[in-house]
């Protein structure tokens, strides 16, 4: 019965990864598994393993993977390791004994057939055989790039020779794909079985066509570098995936290892230690010889058997694959492909397992064995085809380059960054879109007609971490701390305490000192609107509001103070930007000669209170962005009405019209308008609306509930 929920990798394979992973000092497995499945395929095709299947016949041990992993992951050095350390022996006794003496054998029974159907005289056609052979140049173990008229000379080499397999190896694939990709077209058609057909050439004295060998060569591919140099979004990642889309997803293994997990915090005697462990020197000996020894002649051509319970289980798991396949969407036809054919390529990867264990059958276990790490390559294809879209690579890149840059920068620096001005500015426009919901603010300035982009990372506001500073005094020794917003109310009831939103370098309050990054907008409201008119207009949002020094029962003076919902690190002159365009989004006036990040407030022990509700997005109101652009614009459409007629309108909710003028009417009656200036003013906002409500509507319903409210007013003042 079919388990995947504990699926163990295959106990070799993962003693020689974890000394892999100590070596090269990363602690993520997932490149050197895929790396050592590579290597112990190529040593079992190298030798004509074959699996003798129930339904499919024989077919051989052969693997290919694309395996990508960060720079400074130990590729290069890992595979250094296992060519110069552990499979070494095996290459140097199958090259000059296993091959060579294979080839003794299979070139005189060749002739000999060749003879026998052509009527020739076998000495001669031996010797034939042999300048064939010797004229098709030196077979090579494996090679880093090919044509696939080489690919087929060397395959055609190989079946004369009746031993070995093509082992192609491209490191930096992200720079040598596209060179290669004549003969990765070619390595499609071998990967099954080993089949392909011959080109037809014109056959000439000097260029005389090969007499074609019905045979089976295995193929084996190793495809490796960084995600960032594959995945550019230029030409090299468009062809990556129509290779993928072709056939390549429904073949290859993957490692897709976007981090590098090394260890810190060990002292350089630990990693000395690490590096130079005797135990796994011994083991990469034993494994070395082991490997050599399977080399031997009487391991050609061995046929792996595999029994009814182990072909039932790759049935099971067959089904289990094209099930989940089904549920893939129609246009997802690479995932669909890629583990529609899992089981496949875990059939051919449990081959090499059970041929390296010296096993005469490929049990239950190799194939569990290989099922694990066709899974773990199924997530890694699976987060390859999540990569980030060029825009979002565009948002990233403003973000993190920590400077303006202009088109032309772009235009160099990024790969993707290509076609007409048209895609360039709609790539723009995703990119900010996209930075918009993922906390990035990417900001335009113009200059000399010269467009400037600048990005910058926001970080989300933490409620508990709001950046302020605090003196006894009115200019020096300025207190910089953290403090949670729920407590503020302790700064601000405090007697007698000068304080601002921003940290204080050096204690000294003046413009140059504001340290950037502030999470408070601190609003001065200095009589002209009641307490509960500001309630009800702010009852959305999150705020501490508290009474300073002026306040009376008659003139209301008050600060309210908002968190936003990120911390913002402006400048002198973008703060003040800033905070103007706040002002001119209230509904209420407040002191506008405050907008100064070193602007400094005054404790005082009044009245407080908390209201709790979502915090106030900062976007809209920050200079030089779309947002802030399309506020504006908004503005410029709404220009005949005032603040409040704007507030009401923009923050009507769901709500019906009748709903939307009541709102309006009461928040008049709470600012201590009369019956006939409400009156007017609702008439003038409905006027002002797309879709009106009839007068008497309003005057029965909206008017009718003003008088009531104003009515309660009077008996409420007597």
């Amino acid at each position: 019965m079919l388990n995947l929920d504990k699926l163990e990798h295959h106990p070799l394979s993962e003693q020689l990864v974890k000394i892999l992973c100590e070596k090269v000092q990363n602690d993520n497995p997932l490149f050197f598994r895929v790396l050592v499945a590579y290597y112990f395929s190529v040593v079992a095709s190298s030798m004509r393993c074959t699996i003798a299947t129930h339904d499919r016949g024989d077919i051989p041990v052969n693997l290919y993977a694309l395996n990508l992993g960060n720079s400074g992951s130990g590729k290069g050095h890992s595979t250094t390791i296992m060519e110069t350390e552990v499979v070494h022996l095996f290459r140097q006794r199958f090259v000059e004994d296993s091959q060579a003496a294979q080839r003794q054998q299979n070139l005189p029974r060749l002739s000999l057939k060749r003879a026998n159907r052509k009527k020739t005289d076998p000495d001669e056609e031996l010797v034939r055989v042999h300048k064939e052979f010797d004229d098709l140049g030196t077979l090579a173990f494996s090679f880093d790039s090919a044509t696939p008229a080489a690919v087929k000379q060397q395959r055609h080499k190989l079946l004369m020779a009746g031993a070995g397999s093509v082992n192609l190896q491209i490191d930096e694939i992200g720079s040598n794909l596209v060179g290669n990709i004549d003969v990765l077209n070619t390595f499609l058609e071998l990967y099954d079985v080993g089949l392909i057909k011959q080109k037809l050439i014109k056959n000439t004295a000097e260029n005389k066509r090969a007499e074609e060998i019905i045979g089976r060569t295995p193929t084996n591919m190793l495809l490796f570098g960084t995600p960032a140099k594959l995945l550019n979004g230029s030409k090299v990642e468009e062809e990556l995936y129509s290779m993928l889309e072709t056939g390549y997803a429904r073949r290859c293994l993957f490692g897709y290892s976007r981090a590098n997990h090394r260890s810190h915090d060990m002292t350089p005697e630990q990693v000395y230690d690490r590096l130079t462990n005797k135990g796994n020197n011994v083991f990469m000996q034993a494994l070395a010889d082991k490997l050599e020894a399977l080399a031997d002649m009487i391991n050609v051509s061995k046929r792996l058997v595999m029994s009814k319970e182990t072909s039932l289980l790759l049935i099971e798991y067959r089904i289990h694959c094209e099930t989940v396949a089904a549920t893939y969407a129609e246009h997802e036809e690479i995932k669909k492909a890629e583990i529609s054919h899992r089981y496949y390529k875990a059939l051919k990867l449990a081959g090499a397992y059970a041929f390296v264990d010296e096993s005469a059958e490929l049990t239950s276990a190799h194939l569990y064995n290989a099922i694990a790490l066709a899974q773990e390559s199924g997530d890694a294809f699976n987060q390859l085809l999540t990569r980030d879209r060029n825009y979002v690579k565009l948002a990233k890149y403003m973000a993190t380059a920590k400077r303006e840059v202009t088109q032309a920068d772009l235009v160099e620096d990024l790969p993707f960054y290509r076609g007409a001005m048209g895609q360039k500015t709609e790539m723009l426009s995703l990119a900010i879109a996209y930075g918009y919901k993922n906390n990035i603010i990417i900001k335009k300035s113009l200059s000399d007609g010269i467009e400037f982009l600048r990005g910058e990372t926001l970080k989300v506001t933490d409620l508990d971490r709001m950046p302020l500073a605090y003196s006894q005094d009115i200019a020096d020794d300025f207190v910089s701390e953290y403090a949670p917003f729920d407590k503020l109310h302790k700064l601000t009831q405090a007697q007698e305490l000068h304080w601002v939103s921003h940290h204080i370098s050096g204690g000294h309050r003046n413009e140059d000192n504001c340290i950037p990054g502030f999470s408070l907008v601190v609003l001065d409201v200095d009589g002209g609107v009641r307490m509960n008119t500001v309630r009800d207009l702010l009852k959305g949002y999150r705020y501490l509001l508290y009474t300073t020094k002026r306040h009376t029962e008659e003139d209301h003076r008050f600060r309210i103070i908002l968190p936003i919902n990120y911390e913002l690190k402006l400048d002198a002159k973008d703060y003040k930007e800033f905070m103007s365009n706040i002002y001119e989004w209230l509904p209420f006036a407040v002191d506008t000669a405050t907008n100064q990040r070193a602007r400094k407030w005054l404790s005082h022990n009044g009245h407080h209170e908390y209201n709790d509700g979502e915090l106030l997005d900062a976007l809209p109101f920050i200079p030089k962005t779309s947002k802030n652009e399309e506020r504006k614009q908004l503005m410029t459409t709404q220009s005949s009405m005032d603040n409040l007629e704007r507030w009401v309108l923009n923050n009507a909710g769901d709500g019906n019209r009748n709903n939307l003028m009541l709102r309006y009417a009461m928040i008049l009656v709470d600012a201590g308008f009369g019956f006939d200036d409400i009156k007017n003013r609702v008439l003038i906002l409905n006027d002002k609306m797309a879709e009106k409500l009839a007068p008497n509507e309003i005057y029965a319903t909206v008017m009718v509930t003003v008088s009531k409210a104003l009515a309660k007013v009077i008996v409420a003042n007597h």
